[in-house]
Formats: structure tokens, sequence, C-alpha cells
């Protein structure tokens, strides 16, 4: 049973099945949530979606980003390029998130189609012996199901670790950002851009259908925010006109940091968001959901095949799924450190001229792509 119907709970359970292991996901939201989310699927993920035989329609709504400029204040002082990265995936895909969820959602119920139950409503998990119960509601009638194993995919607030009994490392962190997608009106084409302004990090990049995500550095959390703040946010630190009409989800975030002390206890298990999350800048946190999600996913194709096994694996999924979530929230916190505002910025700027030179280019390059994590063999 995996709580959670979002990006790592659908990807998951398309894993378990495709590999013959029977699951469920239940998912309070009734519909896939189009708000303004996750763009980035990194080769460490298209790498995974090969396996199930979905990266074409990943690629087919989605855009390839070779390369990314990078500004201090206005000046451009040089280019990051992924096309040196492994191939055959040496890009970022640009794609929003909800058309992630609807690729693999799609691809799930082409291979069961009563897989995913909407507008269930997880209340609690309890240990029954060697199975857990799952009470739940849709639409106001009760149900109860027991699971061999349950999977708590169900996000920062997860009923799942709470249920268990699994405590958290969790930190807030003082920057806050805000975000939209505007009609592009750049010469930066497929190119995604970064300036370091002495006011805090801009990003932009491109989007399918001729649109770009623009995202700044603020001051403090804007509680309703509106397209012309960012429109003249931009205008202000790089003296740049944005449509002023042309800007869809808008929307304000924050920073937050979260570790599971165990992703594992009796009959639950954690992904995702409930496990861990990181810093959004740089865009790793749910191709990090990707990357635990499919070690998970060995680890229990391998527990149905030897059960006597499911401890020792269980406990090597926890610990290297847990290093792993450490080392991409290290990179994701380095790249929120570039972007904040500084007085003083001479080191900051002499530290991102560097990392671009060709000398360190690459590892740069495999850093932003997600490469060089540990790896567990799949």
């Amino acid at each position: 049973m995996i709580v959670g119907g979002g990006p790592v709970g659908l990807f998951l359970a398309l894993s378990l099945t495709r590999s013959g292991i029977r699951c469920k996901v239940l998912e309070k939201r009734s519909s896939v949530d189009r708000r303004s989310k996750s763009i980035g699927i990194h080769p460490v993920s298209l790498e995974l979606f090969d396996e199930l035989g979905i990266t074409g329609e990943f690629l087919s709504s989605g855009l390839k980003i070779h390369r990314g400029h990078a500004f201090i204040g206005g000046k451009r002082v040089g280019d990051l390029s992924f096309e040196s990265c492994s191939p055959p995936h040496n890009y970022i895909l640009a794609i929003p998130q909800y058309r992630t969820e609807e690729i693999l959602e799609n691809a799930l119920r082409k291979v069961d189609p009563e897989c995913l139950t909407r507008e269930a409503d997880v209340s609690a998990v309890r240990r029954a012996g060697q199975t857990a119960d799952v009470f739940y509601s849709v639409k106001d009638e009760l149900f109860r199901s027991d699971a061999e194993w349950v999977i708590g995919c169900d996000g920062k607030n997860s009923i799942v670790r709470r249920s268990a009994g699994i405590p958290s490392y969790n930190r807030s962190y003082p920057d806050t950002y805000i975000m939209g997608d505007f009609t592009d009106n750049t010469l930066f084409g497929n190119d995604a851009a970064v300036y370091l302004h002495r006011d805090g990090l801009i990003e932009s990049f491109p989007l399918p259908g001729g649109k770009r995500r623009w995202v700044a550095k603020t001051d403090r959390y804007i509680e309703n925010p509106d397209g012309k703040q960012l429109h003249d946010l931009i205008g202000q630190r790089l003296n740049r006109v944005l449509p002023d009409q042309s800007y869809s989800r808008i929307s304000s975030f924050g920073v937050q940091h979260l570790l599971a002390s165990n992703f594992r206890k009796n009959r639950c298990l954690l992904a995702g968001d409930s496990a861990h999350i990181v810093s959004p800048i740089g865009g790793q946190g749910m191709n990090l959901g990707f990357i635990t999600g499919r070690h998970l996913a060995t680890a229990l194709q391998q527990i149905f095949s030897n059960p006597a096994k499911a401890d020792s694996l269980l406990a090597d999924y926890s610990a290297k799924s847990r290093r792993i979530a450490g080392q991409v929230s290290r990179r994701a916190e380095m790249n929120m450190r570039l972007g904040r505002e500084y007085k003083h910025p001479l080191v900051r700027h002499m530290l991102v001229r560097t990392m671009i030179m060709p000398p360190f280019q690459q590892l740069t390059a495999n850093a932003f792509t997600m490469r060089g994590l540990d790896k567990w063999p799949v």
C-alpha cells in the first residue's frame, strides 16, 4: 500500500507493478495538482524512466536544456554546458510537474487500471502482526485494508511517518522566493540563466510552449504574490522588462530541510518527501525521490523473492538512501547559499567564476545533474 500519489508514489507504484508486485496507491487529491512546482527532470531520473519504457512520453512533452548562462549582476561571466555529461541524457529536461504526474499516472493505469484510488484520505496506519492496517475514507465511506508493507509517499506531514513513530530532523531556512511563468521574451532560447545579484538570486528556465519560469529571492515571505511583484522585481534587479499580462502560476515559497531518522520501522517504509526534503534551488528534490524510490523498489523485489532477507535489505535501503539524501541536501544548500544577498560578495563571485572555468566545469555540471552520488546496483 502506497500512501500518496504524487510523482514519487506513482513512480514507485509503476516500478513495483511492472515487476509483478501487486500494490495500491491512496491519494487524497481528486486530480493532478496543476499549481507551480518542480520543472526539472535530471539525467539520473531519465535513466530510471528508460528502464520503465516511458522516457519517450517525457521527451515529447518537455524541453531539453543543454546549457546555462551565469551572470554576476548584469554581466555574463560564462556558461555551463551539460553536453559533456554522460550520454544519452546529457541535458536537463524542463517539464511542469503536473505533466510528470500525468505521464506516470497514465502509464500506471495501463498496467493496472485499479491501482490508484483518488480522494482517499488516510487517517491512521497500525501494525497488525506481520501486516499493517490502513484506515482511510473515500467520499465519507470508511475503509480498512491490510498490507504487507505500507509506504509513505505523503509529504512532509506524512501520516505514515507519524503513525510509525519515526522521528525526523526538521529545519527551516530564512530564505524565501517568488516564482512564476511568463511568455518568453528573452533571446536565451532553450538555455537557462542564473543571475547573482547583490540583492539576491534570479533564475530563469525555459518551459515548453514558449514560456519561461522566473525565480527571484525575496527579503521576506510574500503571502499573496502576484505577477506584478515578480515583474517589478526582475525589472529593478536586471533592468529587464517581462510581459505585463502573460504570466501564470505565481507562487511564493520558503525553504525547509527534513530527514527522517530511519526510512523503515516495522511494516512502514518511507520514500519521497516523507523521508527527505531539500532546498528546491537546483531542482533536485523530486529527482532525489525517484532515485531513492528506485532503491526501495529494488529492495522490495528482492524481499518478495527471499523474505528472510527483509530486515537486512531494508536496513541497507535506509542507510544508503539517507546518505544519498545527505549529499543532495548539501549540494542544494550550497546552491541556495550562493544565491543569497551579500554585503561583500567578492569571495562568492570568485567561487562562481572558478566553478565554470574549463578545469572545473565538468565537476560542476556533474553536480548540477546529480552525478557522482553513491551508487547502489539496480
